[in-house]
């Protein structure tokens, strides 16, 4: 297992947003256990104070309380009480599984197929709109970060969850919360989807390649280049989805 390193802070504040007033219980477990499959908060790191995630999801204490029980009862997290205690994150990281397809109904097939339409739309732009945007040098550190994590990882499970925070980040560079909100819905179903195929390592390669330069494109500021990348990585993960998925 690969070392845990710290997930930029900007991040997991990015990826959690206030949730509905109606459905707030269920809201919270969502958010939280969709930031933990996506590598946000990766297995073996803690989770904020329960102050400071009630104050980001803007729900009361007793209702993020009954989420972080929904979430043990799930197995995502354990919580230990006392001083150097607190709420660790624990769930493996799943690896594809070639079978998983055969169980997969048409409705969950297209539902998966829509989605890969709509990240051709989302992504793109949010590459764009990121490489348009004056960058700090923190920012742009943080890009650089998630994708050396993703070139680092050695094991499936390790790679796809880093694959998503590279995507996260660079929708968080964009500054949109809307945009961040429909990368991270886009990047839970692709989460899905990419583990009922085999690994293959030169899709990974492929891949890995792709987002080289893509991060020279936004960090250069060319939006057009960036734009254009990402619907080539995007037209590239649909195609051998929908041959291997159906």
């Amino acid at each position: 297992m690969l070392p845990v390193t710290a997930t930029p802070h900007s991040l997991p504040e990015a990826v959690l947003r206030p949730v509905r007033a109606h459905h707030a219980f269920e809201s919270c477990v969502e958010q939280l256990a969709t930031a933990i499959r996506l590598g946000v908060y990766p297995r073996g790191t803690t989770l904020p104070a329960e102050r400071d995630l009630a104050e980001r999801l803007q729900v009361s204490r007793a209702t993020l309380r009954e989420a972080m029980v929904a979430l043990r009862q799930a197995g995502l997290v354990e919580t230990t009480r006392g001083r150097g205690g607190g709420t660790v994150v624990t769930q493996r990281p799943r690896t594809p599984s070639a079978r998983a397809a055969a169980r997969i109904k048409a409705a969950k097939r297209d539902e998966w197929l829509d989605t890969l339409d709509f990240r051709r739309i989302v992504e793109p732009g949010a590459a764009a709109l990121a490489a348009d945007r004056p960058l700090t040098e923190e920012q742009r550190d943080q890009l650089v970060q998630a994708h050396q994590e993703v070139t680092a990882a050695r094991r499936p499970a390790e790679h796809r969850q880093a694959d998503s925070r590279f995507h996260l980040t660079l929708a968080s560079l964009t500054g949109s919360p809307r945009t961040v909100e429909a990368v991270t819905s886009v990047q839970a179903v692709l989460h899905e989807m990419l583990l009922a195929i085999p690994v293959l390592e030169a899709n990974i390669g492929h891949s890995d390649a792709q987002h080289d330069r893509l991060v020279t494109a936004v960090l250069a500021g060319r939006a057009t280049q960036a734009r254009k990348v990402m619907e080539e990585h995007c037209d590239d993960t649909a195609a051998l989805l929908r041959g291997l998925v159906g």
